[in-house]
């Protein structure tokens, strides 16, 4: 009896298993067409055809007649092999002109060729589920990275508090890398919930289940390596204890948020929380991947981008319509503009990439879009660190002379970039001739008013009041915000003192009296703990406005977090101040 093999049984090594077990009794027949079509993955690097070409080699070692039949073919049959299926047709021609069963793997092959008439032995795969490569994993390893002359490495640990640990002292050899790249892919094509993701000469990325793994062989690398990375942490959104303001705009308002932060922050895990919190609260949540490595229950649907264009995803998310689509690692221009795209057509956002800081994340869109159209696009930046929300910060567009630029006719648009918490601002973004220009707002950028002035101010206020506030409104002006009852004394007589301190100092001052209603508040216990450059007060009131005062000097507004927590950064002016009352052992009284 004769039997014609297709490449799907030899690449998953099936063939030489029926032999030995003697449920293959005969000829075998291996069509020209097949080794060439091996021959060419191999070529180009994928394991796949190294597989095949193996099994072939393993044939030769048994007793079993074993010949090659039927003309090998061109190039642009290989190359419409997977889309055509011109191989595919090349291998039933052989099983016809040799009377033969023909011997598959591929569901789709046996189908075919059973329409046509042929005999058929259809080799369902058996599935094993765990990989060699996660012998190295326990509940406490992030990552396992693995090269040839080299002893296996791990992360231990969790995003931000991690270290490099050696697993074993036996160094790796090309062969052992070898033989687990062929186990990954293998078993990527049989088990569900596995697949290979994107296929080159140099690399392979493989998602197995919970596993994103990348396999790097020469020439991309002068050895062949393995890494493979498996999330540890899925937090609740709850966890993260957001502030009620940041909360509440990812709840409602927000529809173009940008995650940002480095290599291995958390920002995909912070992801992973967001889009389970909207799919709990009734919202339809698609995502966008390349590769797709988000852990997301069965609700949440992920597209690849390595297996559809920008233009069908484009499509296909238009008109299935859902309510949240998160974009996982955008980087190249292809997927901003696909970003862009969707948010500009109503969609509400979230983009995912790396960044050393937030306003690089912004910068990032600079170059690609009209920088009047940002505000369009984004509205909200995240920034990431060692698991946690460092930063939020929010964009906006108003027409305004630019700070430190004192010219009337110098307004123009700009995109104010404001601390969320703290609602200060702390970038602006506008055109300067033909070049966009991003100037940070801060005392280390300070000049004229907003450096040497503003420190001869402040040291001039403290003569009359031991507590304010300073606004740069701009080029020229300031606003001092000073507590009830403090106006007067500021002003003096006539308004003498006000007028001498804008005369030495060369700008223009607004004195506004800061109304903060007391008398209805009750005073507050709390706890306080110091936790890095943070204050971190605690009270028994979440989603609270509270004011903080020292005696009946009004310090700051605030409102308490989902877990009744207040944090304070110690390097910030208000954080100065109470640092420094604190030190000199004063009392914080805490009012809501």
């Amino acid at each position: 009896m004769k039997y014609v093999v297709d490449t799907s049984v030899l690449i998953e090594r099936l063939v030489t298993d029926y032999v030995k077990k003697k449920k293959l009794k005969g000829e075998i027949v291996v069509p020209r067409a097949v080794v060439a079509e091996l021959e060419n993955q191999a070529n180009t690097g994928r394991e796949t055809g190294f597989l095949g070409l193996e099994e072939l080699q393993n044939l030769q070692k048994e007793k079993v007649k074993l010949t090659f039949y039927g003309e090998r073919p061109n190039l642009n049959q290989i190359k419409g092999a997977k889309r055509g299926g011109e191989i595919d047709s090349m291998i039933i021609d052989v099983a016809f002109a040799e009377k033969a069963t023909l011997v598959t793997a591929d569901m789709v092959q046996a189908e075919s060729a059973k329409a046509l008439g042929l005999k058929v032995m259809y080799i369902e795969q058996k599935i094993k589920q765990i990989l060699e490569i996660e012998k190295f994993f326990d509940e406490k390893t992030m990552s396992v990275h693995l090269r040839e002359g080299v002893s296996p490495l791990g992360k231990k640990g969790q995003p931000g508090a991690w270290e490099l640990v050696q697993l074993q002292k036996k160094k790796l050899t090309q062969e052992d890398i070898q033989k687990w790249a062929k186990e990954i892919v293998e078993r990527a094509r049989k088990r569900n919930g596995a697949f290979v993701e994107i296929s080159r000469r140099g690399s392979t990325i493989v998602q197995y289940g919970q596993f994103r793994i990348v396999i790097v062989r020469p020439p991309v690398a002068d050895g062949w390596e393995i890494t493979a990375v498996k999330p540890l942490v899925q937090l609740d959104l709850d966890q993260y204890d957001l502030p009620a303001t940041v909360f509440d705009r990812l709840k409602e308002s927000a529809s173009g948020v940008l995650v940002a932060g480095e290599v291995g922050s958390g920002k995909s895990t912070f992801c992973q929380s967001l889009a389970e919190y909207y799919a709990a609260n009734g919202r339809v949540v698609k995502t966008v991947e390349s590769p797709r490595d988000l852990i997301l229950s069965e609700g949440i649907t992920q597209y690849s981008k390595n297996f559809a264009s920008g233009e069908e995803i484009h499509d296909i998310l238009f008109l299935s319509r859902p309510d949240n689509i998160i974009f996982d690692e955008m980087r190249d221009t292809p997927d901003f503009k696909l970003f862009v795209d969707l948010r500009l057509g109503g969609s509400s956002m979230m983009g995912v990439l790396h960044s050393a800081s937030p306003i690089d994340a912004v910068q990032r869109f600079i170059s690609r879009i009209e920088v009047g159209m940002i505000p369009s696009v984004l509205d909200t930046i995240i920034f990431v660190d060692k698991g946690e929300i460092a930063k939020v910060l929010t964009l906006g567009m108003k027409v305004k002379v630019p700070s430190g630029m004192t010219e009337a006719d110098l307004a123009r648009p700009v995109i104010e970039v404001k601390d969320l918490q703290t609602n200060t601002l702390v970038f602006e973004i506008y055109s300067y001739g033909e070049v966009t220009v991003v100037i940070p707002i801060g005392d280390q950028q300070k000049t004229g008013v907003e450096g040497l002035a503003e420190k001869h101010l402040r040291r001039e206020l403290k003569k009359y009041c031991s507590n304010f506030e300073v606004e740069v409104v701009g080029g020229h002006k300031v606003r001092v915000y000073v507590p009830p009852g403090s106006k007067g004394k500021l002003i003096g007589p006539k308004g003498v003192t006000i007028d001498r301190i804008e005369k030495s100092l060369g700008i223009s001052i607004d004195v506004v009296e800061k109304r903060v209603e007391r008398v209805r508040k009750r005073k507050l216990s709390y706890q306080l703990k110091e936790r890095g450059n943070t204050l971190l007060f605690t009270i028994d009131k979440k989603g609270r406005e509270v004011d903080f005062f020292n005696g009946d000097d009004y310090l700051l507004t605030s409102t308490s977090g989902k877990k009744g927590e207040i944090k304070l950064n110690k390097r910030s002016e208000i954080g100065k101040r109470i640092v420094d009352l604190l030190d000199d052992g004063e009392k914080i009284v805490i009012r809501g």
